[in-house]
């Protein structure tokens, strides 16, 4: 495009150039029909033709001066083709994104109704000093079990207390499953998980802090004036057998009378 431009340009001058010259000669010859008012018309006859010749010569004059207005359009066509890039990064900015949700405090005392689940249980004693790796065991076999004849657990696995004293506890390790395991292995037995109405604590953190979760819980119970079985449930959110022991996500779930 500009290539093109400069050469019209360059052709305007020249034409200007060649008006001029004519116009020019034209007026020099002016004088001599004057001075010879009787001359014979084939000398009088080419003045008439000279000075008609520059007339059409100076009609371009006025075109070369109007040409290069169509010459300076062109060269704003460049602009709109740019220009119109804003538009489409105004159209395609993203709406402002909202800020995360700010996690709240787990829900504490939750009143909470448990449905009873088939289970494959593995019943156990353990003393407080190796109580997790106890529980971890009674898992490992659980799950051994169902691997071995290529059952899927239907659920998070389980601890129910059934008994307690300073030295120790008694339990139940169950894992919720739909169909039922064959050749059960020693202390092993299907079952059903605890229902009816209790109340939902959440556990973050070791198995050995549990005791702070379990003296809250007692404060709660105290201060709401509840009566508690003497059963208490532990539902593994996040599974033991993978995950850092510092990571747990416990649910206790605490049987009303």
């Amino acid at each position: 495009m500009n290539r093109f431009s400069t050469f019209r340009s360059a052709l305007v001058a020249l034409v200007a150039v060649v008006a001029i010259a004519p116009h020019g000669a034209a007026l020099a010859q002016a004088p001599a029909p004057a001075a010879t008012p009787t001359a014979t018309p084939s000398a009088t006859t080419p003045a008439p033709a000279a000075s008609a010749t520059p007339a059409p010569a100076a009609t371009p004059a006025p075109a070369a001066s109007a040409t290069p207005a169509p010459a300076a359009t062109p060269a704003p066509v460049a602009s709109p083709s740019a220009a119109p890039a804003p538009p489409p990064a105004t159209a395609q900015t993203p709406p402002p994104v909202a800020p995360p949700a700010v996690q709240t405090a787990d829900p504490f005392g939750e009143p909470f109704t448990m449905e009873p689940k088939k289970v494959v249980v593995m019943k156990g004693t353990a003393n407080w000093d190796a109580a997790f790796d106890t529980l971890i065991d009674s898992f490992k076999a659980l799950t051994a079990l169902l691997d071995k004849q290529g059952i899927k657990a239907a659920g998070n696995s389980m601890i129910v207390y059934t008994s307690t004293d300073d030295t120790g506890f008694t339990f139940l390790a169950e894992i919720p499953v739909e169909q039922e395991p064959k050749n059960l292995g020693k202390g092993m037995s299907m079952g059903m998980t605890p229902d009816g109405k209790a109340l939902k604590f959440v556990h973050r953190g070791s198995y050995d802090n549990m005791d702070n979760t379990y003296e809250a819980i007692t404060n709660h119970l105290d201060d709401k004036k509840l009566e508690a079985k003497d059963t208490f449930i532990e539902e593994y959110i996040t599974d033991p057998l993978k995950t850092a022991e510092d990571k747990l996500v416990i649910n206790v779930y605490v049987p009303l009378k």
